[in-house]
């Protein structure tokens, strides 16, 4: 997959036909992904490429009032871009969502963009809408000379899939759920830091993670993880939250891994969040502290 930043259709030197796929896709989600499989399959039937042009950050940047939120992502964004290309993107346009940009009307957007993509067929979801007029992909039907494809919401437990919701589970812990709607598991990026070195005293060391990325992560509690470390998988569990037990006062994510006992200070590792075990809890003691451990390293590795 090629990736292009572009300030404005002018930046555009598409030499291919292609199936443009439009919207912001932040979460890749199953929905999402019905998107992009329905334009590759367009697509190698027509020998032509498939193109998506998206933003950056939300556009909810621009018209809402500022909070961290708006600028985190549910995947780090050479995760998004990776996936993107998995899903059978070969053209990706990035662009700024400016004031500039939210000025261009649908009609004008038709005009410039999408005939600068030189294409055939718009592919977007039935509740896509664009064009400082807020147009529907009805609109695209009537403006557009191609063919235009509106794709239908992917359900579960009759509720539309959506980044939202996938947002909302992460902030509930509710990872395993967060999986299912993706379609592939959620994952959190970092450099490993040096912590108190506690864990080590009871012979559960652990890799204290400091985070490089503006992503969304779990909620507080102990979870089974898978951990990437120098391009190998291992299966750990993790704890996010305050050490209440000996009195943490600051957050912290923390990595036991399993079958480990090389130091990776400085090292980029990924954890992969597949579920949670339990909430964080004070115990009496460290003998307390340490049985649970035992519990929680079992349903770690045997699920």
């Amino acid at each position: 997959m090629k990736i292009f930043e572009i300030k404005d259709f002018n930046d555009i030197t598409q030499n291919e036909e292609t199936v443009l796929v439009l919207g912001y896709f932040d979460a890749l989600h199953k929905g999402h992904q019905k998107l992009l499989t329905k334009a590759r399959t367009v697509a190698d039937k027509n020998q032509s490429k498939v193109a998506l042009i998206t933003f950056k950050e939300s556009p909810k940047v621009v018209f809402a009032p500022y909070e961290e939120t708006l600028l985190k992502h549910v995947h780090y964004p050479e995760k998004r871009y990776a996936k993107l290309a998995e899903f059978g993107v070969d053209y990706l346009y990035l662009i700024d969502f400016t004031s500039r940009f939210a000025r261009i009307s649908a009609n004008d957007f038709i005009k410039t963009y999408i005939t600068r993509l030189k294409t055939t067929t718009i592919v977007v979801g039935f509740d896509y809408r664009f064009g400082s007029d807020l147009q529907n992909s009805s609109y695209l039907e009537k403006h557009f000379s191609g063919q235009v494809i509106v794709i239908s919401p992917v359900t579960v437990d009759h509720k539309k899939i959506s980044s939202s919701w996938i947002k909302e589970l992460i902030a509930k812990g509710q990872v395993a759920k967060a999986n299912d709607l993706l379609g592939f598991p959620l994952s959190t990026r970092g450099i490993v830091s040096r912590g108190d070195a506690r864990g080590r005293t009871i012979s559960y060391p652990t890799a204290n993670l400091a985070l490089i990325d503006k992503t969304f992560v779990p909620a507080d509690g102990v979870y089974v993880t898978d951990v990437i470390v120098q391009e190998k998988k291992y299966r750990s569990m993790t704890s996010i939250g305050k050490n209440i037990t000996f009195d943490g006062k600051k957050s912290t994510i923390e990595i036991h891994i399993f079958n480990f006992n090389e130091e990776i200070y400085g090292e980029t590792i990924e954890v992969i969040w597949l579920e949670k075990i339990r909430e964080m809890i004070r115990f009496s003691d460290v003998k307390a502290l340490v049985g649970q451990l035992k519990i929680d390293e079992q349903i770690a590795k045997h699920w």
